[in-house]
């Protein structure tokens, strides 16, 4: 039988749980960089998280819609099959913060992450994969149209 005292004790351990929920977040963005995700420039924002440029790479599968006609939810996939993958980057070109997205693959994961991210404008997307042996990147062109119109 359930008695008011082990109900008011599940109570109060679960909010102890749940307020320590709320510290978890602190930790995660510890990590983040911030001078990344905030510059208006893309060849900024790809400086501050890797050292050096990508190089095109057909081993990096982006998929985009060619036409977007909702700017705020545009499907993004990623994908590559190079060993060592450590993280993968999505950036839009004409957005006023290039740096979309920044993804940590653990070791031994399949490389490959789905996201929506936000256009306001017809502008180039690129994906940069790193690895131990360099870095890589695929683009393409995703058209914003004005209304929805397709047009």
């Amino acid at each position: 039988m359930i008695s008011r005292r082990s109900v008011l004790k599940a109570v109060f351990t679960g909010g102890a749980v749940a307020g320590l929920g709320v510290l978890m977040p602190s930790i995660a963005l510890a990590a983040w960089n911030k001078a990344a995700f905030e510059t208006d420039n893309q060849d900024t924002a790809m400086g501050a998280l890797f050292d050096g440029a990508p190089s095109a790479s057909a081993e990096v599968n982006l998929k985009a819609p060619d036409i977007a006609e909702n700017g705020a939810v545009v499907p993004v996939t990623i994908s590559s099959s190079m060993a060592g993958v450590k993280t993968i980057a999505v950036f839009v070109e004409g957005n006023p913060n290039p740096l979309a997205a920044q993804f940590a693959i653990p070791a031994g994961t399949k490389a490959e992450v789905s996201c929506r991210i936000r256009m306001g404008k017809t502008s180039a997307v690129t994906a940069v994969v790193e690895t131990a042996s360099g870095l890589f990147s695929a683009s393409k062109e995703v058209k914003v149209t004005i209304g929805g119109c397709g047009g």
